[in-house]
């Protein structure tokens, strides 16, 4: 009998780092290319979860259905973020002192567009799923920017020299990759204080951080709380605390820190008792998550949907795309009629079966939907709205494209879910 590991070890999926070695491009996960123990897979796998290592491959970031189950996300270090991705208009930097900031950050200012879309793609997939996501260092850089918030490209250009004599920071030194620390502040009543309390002075309530990087949190997005600062100001931690709570499979978080690296010198001791504490609480989350799915998945599926069941099922998907399609995209296209639209709208009235994060986000479509009446009078209905959809498919970016396919699914994933639990609660009801 085949056992399906799927349904035991649960997975946290962890993007690969691409170098260039011997003229050979060189796929690597951990601290750093040459260290002897690489501390985040060994945290994964001592509190019981399985790291599955997704390559830094072209075009990866459209094959990711392939890796499911996907019970949790890690995303760790990394070359720069592409600016374009989160700084539309500019920076006030120079060019000379982009130019020199590169000089200064030679290995890390080389972008790598490839590893910011896979990495991207699975933060919004996290986002979307509320799968457990922990972001270290670039990780949380990423979180921020998937969220809609922003970086400083160079904290030494941009921060420092707006910080009073005394509040100035040093985030890196290339000499000294595993001792450099500073202090950072921790706020109260968050995780990390929790983590951290016993080693914290009540007045002063710090800790010293293992730091390396030189961006970092210029606009935290609006749904996250910090949970540490640095003397200079810069965010050192935060989190979403409506989806913070392991026990139930929820953990969304970012820390520029690196827990796992903050060692003592002569020994594999950590500086702090707490310092483990953001994996084990991570995996912590991943298992109970797991949990959730596996229950999920045995509800009984012998239910059939019966042919009227399955062409309602079919009008909502299509309603979903249909606002979809209007709301983000603004192609110049238009549904045959706005009865496509009222069976989206009527589910989203009616329906009190998902969660509130769900509920609420289907709701805003509902409201684009029962909107969309003025909109659509602009339009002028087309015959071959097909042929056009395909030709307007056809100039989108593959970004675009991968958003939008993974919308259809989630949309067809949440109706599917919704309509076998009614059913199922219908077949215990006739049967009792």
């Amino acid at each position: 009998m085949v056992t399906d590991l799927s349904k035991i070890l649960p997975r946290v999926l962890i993007v690969s780092r691409r170098s260039v070695r011997k003229n050979k491009f060189v796929d690597f996960v951990g601290v750093c290319l040459f260290c002897t123990g690489e501390y985040h897979l060994d945290l994964i796998v001592g509190y019981g979860a399985v790291p599955v290592i997704v390559p830094r491959v072209t075009g990866v970031h459209m094959l990711l259905d392939s890796f499911e189950p996907i019970h949790g996300v890690l995303l760790c270090e990394g070359e720069d973020i592409d600016p374009s991705l989160y700084e539309p208009e500019t920076s006030g930097l120079s060019p000379e002192e982009l130019e020199e900031i590169k000089r200064l950050h030679a290995s890390d200012t080389a972008i790598d567009r490839e590893k910011d879309s896979i990495e991207l793609r699975l933060a919004k997939l996290c986002l979307e799923r509320n799968i457990p996501y922990m972001g270290i260092c670039r990780g949380s850089q990423v979180l921020n920017v998937a969220c809609g918030g922003t970086l400083y490209q160079d904290i030494g250009k941009e921060l420092s020299k707006k910080c009073q004599e005394g509040q100035s920071v040093a985030h890196i030194d290339y000499d000294n990759y595993d001792g450099h620390r500073h202090a950072a502040k921790v706020v109260e009543n968050t995780p990390l204080h929790d983590w951290f309390k016993d080693s914290l002075d009540e007045g002063k309530m710090e800790i010293y951080v293992n730091s390396y990087h030189h961006q970092g949190v210029k606009r935290l997005a609006q749904r996250f709380v910090p949970m540490a600062f640095a003397p200079d100001g810069l965010v050192e931690g935060f989190y979403d605390p409506d989806a913070y709570n392991p026990e139930e499979g929820k953990f969304i978080m970012g820390l520029q820190f690196h827990p796992e690296r903050m060692r003592r010198s002569d020994s594999d001791d950590f500086d702090y008792p707490g310092c483990p504490s953001a994996y084990q609480e991570f995996v912590k989350a991943v298992i109970a998550y797991q949990k959730k799915l596996n229950n999920a998945a045995s509800v009984p599926n012998a239910l059939k949907l019966d042919l009227e069941m399955e062409k309602k099922r079919k009008i909502i998907v299509r309603s979903f795309s249909i606002a979809r399609d209007m709301y983000d995209a603004r192609r110049e296209t238009s549904p045959s009629g706005e009865s496509d639209l009222e069976a989206g709208a009527e589910f989203l009235e009616s329906n009190k079966a998902l969660s509130l994060q769900q509920e609420k986000r289907l709701k805003q479509m509902g409201a684009t939907v029962r909107n969309a009446s003025s909109y659509m009078e602009r339009l002028k209905m087309n015959e071959e709205r097909e042929r056009v959809a395909r030709n307007v498919m056809a100039k989108m970016s593959v970004d675009q494209l991968s958003d939008l396919m993974s919308f259809y699914r989630m949309m067809g994933q949440i109706c599917s879910e919704v309509l076998e639990r009614k059913l199922h609660d219908l077949v215990n009801e006739v049967g009792h």
